[in-house]
């Protein structure tokens, strides 16, 4: 190399150089200069507005505002927040082990945690808790029972219930003790052939619960497994990783994940060997399927390696790192986005025409090439099936969501199926997994809802409700009136005729009340969940197929 291009060399290096010290500068010294009008302005506030403000309200605001700008998931924990997210990511705490809820200012004992100490001591579901340790419990927060109810292994804590049937409040006095939460509540054969395992979310104890059902499973000679990560909302990476190589093997890649951060920007493979390598796999998933979820079921449909069926997932596809402040508290931000084998990214794009493109996945027609607009959101299994980088997991078989029942989302949502089950069938012996809801039942049912004065409105009488004022502002007629009230009328006779319409439906939530009170929650899944949703139905009858199986996973 000559002299003069030796010096070009040197000098574009140094150009280079002195650009990117300029850019590093300016950034810098924006951030400060930024900094310090934020400083100005709030001790301008603190100084000079009409009412005096807590510096420290000003200081959560700015951290606040900030955030407010760059996506819903980066956050700032407060130490509690972030003590609540370390109990929930290892999948244990210190307390009674008790589920619980608000109702009718009461707390109420939704579920025991099996084998817990509150459940050793025979607290039932559906138990209000009226005093702890000798204060009356009407009207607290849950937050404010969790509190009171959780300390160190090995203390006692007080517990006075009222339970229905039972006259006089019965005490406990209970020692608090590690409660392990089952991530995975039950796994089992359905129709003595099939695996079957739930799992809720990804925290630090979910490959050894699924590894140890996987494990049993085989022993008893399963033909297939359906994994149902419908409604889990994700959790630690780490474990979607291992949970993915527990049917992934050969260092599969399972996921990549990129950010402004070159330590961001990794590639995570499965191990050399797998648990399940070879079994026949459905995976189901739904919206409520999020992040960890969806890196689990996007490797398994990348590689091929199983169906996916249900509903396109929640499009979650960023990564989030847990920085521990100074101050005990935290920062959560999202540090990367993760992409699928194919190179897919599942993170959802909130725009008008990828969700319309998305939501034509519900119906019962749809092909994934209907939803094809650019050749870039397309990408390839391993065997050349196509599939979709427009947002969230598109399943193999779309289940299509069921049509909404005012009805039904009214009795789910005040937890009337619940309460039945706790006020009329406590410690019912008679009660096993043969159970079959009868007509009688449902009289019951129907009289308890009478006795509660249970009411609800449908969109259509808001709706009405609405125009009915509209009607009387602009057009004051006798006859308009006359009409509408006749509408009304024919929508409270269509009301009276739902209950009858929606029976079965109600029969199998009451079904699944009924079991869950008495025999708990594993007991639903095997009789209720595998015989009535449309997801399993459809996973069951996949894998009693090789030839239907093969054909989805063929190119």
């Amino acid at each position: 190399m000559n002299s003069s291009k030796k010096w070009s060399v040197v000098f574009g290096v140094l150009i280079f150089l002195i650009i990117v010290a300029g850019l590093s500068f300016s950034f810098k010294d924006k951030l400060f200069v930024g900094l310090k009008t934020y400083q100005q302005i709030a001790a301008v506030i603190s100084s000079r507005y009409v009412d005096s403000v807590d510096p420290q309200i000003l200081v959560q605001a700015g951290i606040k505002g900030m955030l407010s700008i760059l996506d819903p998931y980066s956050e700032y924990l407060e130490e509690k927040e972030y003590q609540g997210l370390i109990e929930e990511t290892q999948g244990q705490f210190e307390g009674v082990g008790l589920e619980i809820g608000v109702k009718n200012q009461f707390l109420t004992v939704i579920s025991p945690v099996e084998g817990g100490p509150a459940y050793r001591a025979g607290i039932l579901a559906g138990d209000k808790i009226i005093k702890i340790n000798g204060e009356p419990a009407e009207g607290i927060t849950g937050d404010q029972a969790v509190q009171k109810l959780r300390g160190p292994k090995g203390t006692p804590v007080e517990i006075t219930i009222s339970r229905p049937g039972l006259s006089n409040p019965i005490d406990y006095k209970i020692t608090r003790d590690v409660i392990e939460i089952k991530t995975v509540p039950y796994f089992g054969l359905l129709n003595n052939q099939v695996g079957y395992i739930r799992l809720k979310k990804f925290t630090e104890t979910s490959t050894a619960e699924i590894t140890k059902a996987l494990l049993e499973l085989k022993s008893q000679n399963a033909t297939g497994i359906i994994l149902d990560l419908r409604g889990n909302p994700g959790g630690l990476l780490n474990q979607a990783i291992e949970v993915a190589s527990l049917f992934l093997w050969d260092k599969k890649l399972i996921m990549e994940t990129k950010g402004q951060d070159d330590a961001q920007n990794q590639k995570y493979f499965a191990g050399e060997k797998a648990v399940c390598p070879d079994l026949p796999l459905v995976v189901l998933v739904d919206k409520g399927s999020a992040s960890a979820s969806e890196i689990v079921a996007g490797a398994i449909q990348d590689w091929d390696r199983g169906v996916v069926i249900g509903d396109t997932t929640f499009g979650k596809g960023l990564v989030q790192t847990v920085l521990r402040l100074p101050n005990d508290n935290a920062l959560k931000l999202t540090t990367a986005k993760y992409f699928t084998p194919s190179g897919r990214c599942i993170q959802k794009k909130e725009n008008g025409s990828k969700l319309e493109q998305l939501e034509l996945a519900t119906r019962s027609d749809f092909k994934p090439e209907d939803l094809v607009s650019d050749t870039n959101s397309v990408f390839y299994t391993k065997r050349g099936r196509k599939v979709l980088g427009a947002g969230g997991i598109i399943p193999d078989i779309v289940i299509t969501r069921p049509k909404f029942n005012p009805l039904i989302y009214n009795l789910l949502r005040e937890d009337l199926f619940f309460e039945f089950a706790a006020e009329n069938f406590a410690n019912n012996s008679t009660i096993d997994q043969n159970l079959e809801v009868n007509w009688e039942i449902l009289r019951n049912f129907r009289r308890f809802l009478w006795q509660k004065n249970f009411s609800y409105q449908t969109m259509t009488e808001l709706q009405l409700e609405e125009l009915k004022k509209t009607a009387g502002e602009e057009l004051s007629s006798a006859n308009l009136d006359y009409s509408l009230e006749h509408i009304n009328q024919v929508i409270q006779e269509e009301k009276q005729k739902a209950f009858n319409q929606s029976a079965e439906e109600i029969k199998w939530y009451l079904k699944e009340a009924l079991l869950t009170h008495n025999l708990g929650e594993k007991a639903k899944y095997p009789t209720v969940w595998s015989k009535n949703h449309p997801e399993i139905k459809k996973a069951l009858e996949i894998l009693s197929s090789k030839e239907k199986y093969d054909k989805l996973l063929s190119s």
